[in-house]
């Protein structure tokens, strides 16, 4: 009994070092294949796409990547949802660019803080090995609230809602971070798709956010 005990905690170890691994691996390199379409997008000065065709393309991409998460395919659909966001977020970019003159500063200014931001939560994850699923709840609760009040901000214009959001994105993107890390960790996900697609979507409304905040606090036009 205890050398089957034994057995299934090595096997366990192991495969959460597997899911950890390729998470961390594909997440590097969509990162990557993302700031490449978001450079393409600033350097042809494409414009934004809409809110329509951005949400459409949004969930569209993330429905086929859930439901081809188990193929290959569906690292196929990481790279085009992933992609998608970059292309995005260029035309969001060279708007800081060309509204600010410390526009580059402030881009570089998000994109450390989120870097920074993402390694501390996730070591702390990593170190402690605390289990954080009992936020599912409130995140959940927390995305639908600040989803719904985003897309109020930006259809009534209302600035202080939108820094509103942007706090709230900031602190429920974290609590996503532990929680997804923690999840890889205990063994409630172990598919390394959907946890990249996660911890992507994370890091991205993370550096928007912040660079929303930057760009009302600290902009210089």
């Amino acid at each position: 009994m205890r050398l089957n005990t034994a057995v299934r905690s090595d096997s366990s170890i192991l495969e959460t070092n597997r899911v950890l691994r390729n998470t961390y691996l594909l997440l590097s390199m969509t990162l990557l294949f993302s700031a490449a379409m978001a450079a393409v997008a600033m350097a042809l000065n494409l414009p934004h796409p809409g809110l329509i065709v951005t949400l459409v393309g949004y969930f569209g991409l993330l429905y086929l990547t859930t439901k081809f998460s188990n193929s290959a395919w569906g690292i196929g659909f990481v790279f085009a949802l992933t992609g998608f966001m970059g292309m995005t977020l260029g035309p969001l970019l060279n708007m800081y660019v060309q509204a600010f003159s410390n526009g580059h500063q402030l881009i570089l200014t998000a994109l450390g803080g989120s870097g920074v931001i993402f390694l501390g939560l996730s070591a702390y994850a990593l170190s402690t090995r605390k289990d954080f699923s009992f936020m599912a709840g409130f995140l959940m609760v927390g995305v639908l609230v600040a989803f719904f009040a985003g897309l109020a901000a930006v259809l009534f214009s209302i600035p202080a809602l939108t820094l509103a959001v942007s706090v709230m994105f900031i602190l429920l993107m974290s609590g996503m971070i532990l929680f997804q890390t923690s999840a890889i960790i205990h063994g409630g996900e172990t598919n390394y798709i959907l946890a990249t697609v996660s911890l992507y979507v994370s890091l991205y409304n993370l550096f928007t956010s912040l660079l929303q905040l930057l760009g009302v606090f600290g902009g210089d036009d």
